[in-house]
C-alpha cells in the first residue's frame, strides 16, 4: 500500500509559514472526510432501517397469508387450494423473518456501529485538537506581543523576567497542542481506509451468510412446491387468459348493436309489445308527494314475484314489497306533463302509486304485465301458455272501436236486432241446461263500445243544432224525473265496455261478452274508464255523473232481461238490455262494469226491484213482500250497505276517477 502524506512533528515548535500550509491542506482533508463520513452512515443507516422494517413486514406478512382463510368473502368457492398454499407459504415467510432478523443484527453491529465509532472517536478528535492548538496559538501571539512592547530605556528585569515566562509557558502549550494535532491528522489517514472498509467487510459478510443459511434451508424442499404452485399459477392464468379473451369478444359483439339499444323510444311508431308477459322488471320513475301540491319523482329498479310488485333501490341487499297487484287495475295517466304514466288502483277502489316508463314499449308492457297479473294468471300452471292464449282468442274474436259514433255493419245490425221469444219483464234462469257455443251468443267481429260519454265531435254536432240519440236510449237535454220507488241503491261502478248480443236466454251470453270486453282491454291497452254511481230502483237502472249528479244513462227495468256476476272476479257485473230500434224491431245489448263491491249484491238489488215490479201487479202480493223485507221509515226496502266508503265518510270522494279493468 502506498504511503501516505504526514506533517513533520519536528517542524511544530517552529510553526513557519509553511508548516502552516501544509497543515491548512490537512485540515481541508479532515473536513471532507468529515462530510463524507456522514452521509455515509446515512446510507448504511438507510440499508439497515430497510432490513428492520423488512423483518416487520414478513411478520406482518406472515400474519395475513394466515388471515385470508378468515375472510368472509362472498365469492369464495374454490379457494381450498389457494388457502393450502398460503399456509405452507406462512410458514416459510416466518422462517424467512428469522434469518432476516439475524442479518438485521449483523448489519447493525457490523456495518452501522464502526462507522459511527470512526466518526465519534477519530473525526471528534481531530475536531476537537484543533479547536485546542487554536487557542494556543492565540495565546502564544498575545504573549510575543506582549513580550515585545517591553521598554528598551526603562527596562524592568522584574517585568522582562515576568513576561519572557509567560512567552515560554504559552509557546509550550502551543507545542504540545501541535503536536497532538499532528499526530491525530496523520493518524486520520490510515483510520479513514479503515473506516471505510470495514463496515462494507461486515455487510458483505452478513449477507453471504443470510443467502447461504436461506440456500441451505430451502433448496431442497422448496423445489417441488414452488414447481407445482407455478404449475398451479400458470394453469389459472391460462384459464383467466381464455376468460378474458372470450369477454373481450363477447364486448364486442353487444358493443356492435342497433343504436336504438341506448336510445329511449326509439320504435315509438310501432313499438314491438309482448302482450303475454307475467313478470316484468326494470327501472320505473316512482311519484312521492312531499307535500300538498308539491311532488317528487324517484328512480328505482321494480320487479314483479308472483303477485307482488317489489321495489329494490339501487345499492340494496334485497327487495321490499311495495303494492300487492292480485286484483288490482291499472291505466295510463297524465301526470305532471310527464310522459308514459300509469297508475295502479287497488281492488277496493283506493288509488295506488303512480310510475312512470321510459319509453311507450316499457309502459304498455308493464301495464300488459301487470293486468295479467292481476288475473291471477301466474297461479296457473303453465301460465305463459295461459297469457298467450288468452290474448290470441281475445285477439280473433273482437275487433274493439273507442266511440258510439262508430256503428256495425246494417247486415248485422239487422242480425243483432231479432225479437226474442221473451217477455220484457221475463228474467230467465242464470243456470242453463247446456252451454251454447260462442257464436250462437255474440256474432264473430262485433264492435265494442268502451265510452260512456259523447265523443268531441258528436258534442259539436249537438250544438250545431242538429239532434242525435243518445246510444242509451235517452236524449242528452231531457231530465230525469224524481222517482217515487220502493227501492233506492247507489253502487259505485266503472263502466268497461258493451256490446250487440244475439240472445238473452242464458247468463252465457254475459260471461262471454265479459271475456271479449276484458281481452280487447288487454290487448289494445284501454285501461281508462270513468266512474259512475249506479242507481237501482224499483223502476230503472241510472247511471249517475258523480260530480255533476247528472244522469248519463237510464235503462227501465223491465228491459233488463238478464243479469249476472263473473263467477271468479266478483268484482264485475253485466246486464243485458232489450233496446227498441225505429223500424220496430228490437235489439239486445249487453253492458259490462266494474264494481268497488260483490257484482252479486247489485244483482241482488235488480232482482229486487223486478219482484217489486211483479208484487205492484197485485196488492197481496205487495204488502206480503213488504212484509218480508226490513223497511225505513218512509217505506222504502232496506238494503244491507257494504258499499265501500272513503275514509271520512264520504262516498263521493273519488268523483270522476278512472281506472283499469
Amino acid at each position: 500500500m502506498p504511503a501516505v502524506d504526514k506533517l513533520l512533528l519536528e517542524e511544530a515548535l517552529q510553526d513557519s509559514p509553511q508548516t502552516r500550509s501544509l497543515l491548512s491542506v490537512f485540515e481541508e482533508d479532515a473536513g471532507t472526510l468529515t462530510d463524507y463520513t456522514n452521509q455515509l452512515l446515512q446510507a448504511m443507516q438507510r440499508v439497515y432501517g430497510a432490513q428492520n422494517e423488512m423483518c416487520l413486514a414478513t411478520q406482518q406478512l406472515s400474519k395475513q397469508l394466515l388471515a385470508y382463510e378468515k375472510q368472509n368473502f362472498a365469492l369464495g368457492k374454490g379457494d381450498e387450494e389457494v388457502i393450502t398454499t398460503l399456509h405452507y407459504f406462512s410458514k416459510v415467510v416466518d422462517e424467512l423473518n428469522l434469518l432476516h432478523t439475524e442479518l438485521t443484527k449483523q448489519l447493525a453491529d457490523t456495518m452501522v456501529l464502526p462507522i459511527i465509532q470512526f466518526r465519534e472517536k477519530d473525526l471528534t478528535e481531530v475536531s476537537t485538537l484543533k479547536d485546542l492548538f487554536g487557542l494556543a496559538s492565540n495565546e502564544h501571539d498575545l504573549s510575543m506581543a506582549k513580550y515585545s512592547r517591553l521598554p528598551k530605556k526603562r527596562e524592568n528585569e522584574k517585568v522582562k523576567s515576568e513576561v519572557a515566562k509567560e512567552v515560554a509557558t504559552a509557546r509550550r502549550k502551543q507545542h504540545l497542542s501541535s503536536l497532538q494535532y499532528y499526530c491525530a491528522l496523520n493518524a486520520l489517514q490510515y483510520r479513514k481506509r479503515v473506516a471505510m472498509m470495514e463496515p462494507m467487510l461486515g455487510y458483505a459478510q452478513g449477507q453471504i451468510n443470510f443467502f447461504k443459511k436461506g440456500a441451505e434451508m430451502f433448496s431442497k424442499r422448496m423445489d417441488s412446491f414452488l414447481s407445482t404452485t407455478r404449475s398451479m399459477v400458470q394453469s389459472i392464468q391460462e384459464e383467466s387468459e381464455a376468460e378474458i379473451e372470450k369477454m373481450r369478444l363477447s364486448q364486442q359483439e353487444l358493443l356492435s348493436v342497433d343504436e336504438s339499444v341506448y336510445t329511449p323510444d326509439f320504435d315509438v311508431a310501432a313499438p314491438a309489445i309482448n302482450r303475454n308477459l307475467i313478470q316484468k322488471a326494470g327501472y320505473l320513475n316512482l311519484r312521492n308527494k312531499t307535500g300538498l301540491v308539491t311532488t317528487t319523482w324517484e328512480r328505482l329498479y321494480f320487479f314483479t314475484q308472483g303477485g307482488n310488485l317489489m321495489c329494490q333501490p339501487r345499492g340494496a341487499v334485497a327487495g321490499g314489497l311495495i303494492q300487492d297487484l292480485d286484483n288490482c287495475s291499472v291505466m295510463a295517466v297524465d301526470c305532471e306533463d310527464r310522459r308514459y304514466c300509469f297508475q295502479i288502483t287497488t281492488p277496493t277502489g283506493k288509488l295506488g302509486i303512480t310510475l312512470q316508463a321510459e319509453s311507450k314499449k316499457e309502459n304498455e308492457e308493464w301495464i300488459c304485465a301487470i293486468n295479467n297479473i292481476s288475473r291471477q294468471i301466474y297461479l296457473t300452471d303453465n301460465p305463459e301458455a295461459v297469457a298467450i292464449k288468452l290474448n290470441q282468442t281475445a285477439l280473433q274474436a273482437v275487433t274493439p272501436i273507442t266511440s258510439f259514433g262508430k256503428k256495425q255493419d246494417p247486415s248485422r245490425s239487422s242480425q243483432n236486432r231479432k225479437h226474442s221469444a221473451l217477455e220484457n219483464d221475463k228474467v230467465v234462469p242464470n243456470t242453463p241446461a247446456k252451454v251454447p257455443d260462442a257464436n250462437q251468443l255474440i256474432i264473430p267481429g262485433t264492435p265494442i263500445q268502451f265510452d260512456i260519454v259523447l265523443p268531441a265531435t258528436e258534442f259539436l254536432d249537438q250544438n250545431r243544432g242538429g239532434r242525435r240519440t243518445n246510444p242509451f236510449g235517452e236524449s242528452a237535454d231531457e231530465k230525469q224525473p224524481e222517482e217515487d220507488s220502493l227501492l233506492q241503491q247507489m253502487f259505485i261502478v266503472r263502466f268497461l265496455g258493451s256490446m250487440a248480443v244475439k240472445t238473452d236466454s242464458t247468463s252465457e251470453v254475459i260471461y262471454e261478452a265479459m271475456r271479449q270486453v276484458l281481452a280487447a282491454r288487454a290487448i289494445h291497452n284501454i285501461f281508462r274508464m270513468t266512474e259512475s254511481h249506479l242507481m237501482v230502483t224499483s223502476k230503472t237502472l241510472r247511471l249517475i255523473d258523480p260530480q255533476t249528479q247528472v244522469t248519463r244513462a237510464s235503462f227501465e227495468l223491465t228491459s233488463v232481461t238478464q243479469f249476472a256476476a263473473h263467477q271468479e272476479n266478483k268484482r264485475l257485473v253485466g246486464f243485458v238490455v232489450r233496446v227498441p230500434e225505429s223500424d220496430g224491431e228490437e235489439s239486445l245489448s249487453t253492458y259490462v262494469f266494474e264494481s268497488n263491491t260483490e257484482g252479486e249484491k247489485i244483482c241482488y238489488a235488480i232482482s229486487l226491484g223486478k219482484e217489486i215490479i211483479e208484487a205492484q201487479k197485485d196488492p197481496e202480493a205487495l204488502a206480503q213482500l213488504m212484509l218480508s223485507m226490513p223497511l225505513t221509515n218512509d217505506g222504502k226496502f232496506v238494503l244491507l250497505n257494504d258499499q265501500p266508503d272513503s275514509e271520512d265518510g264520504n262516498p263521493n270522494e273519488n268523483k270522476g276517477a278512472e281506472s283499469e279493468a
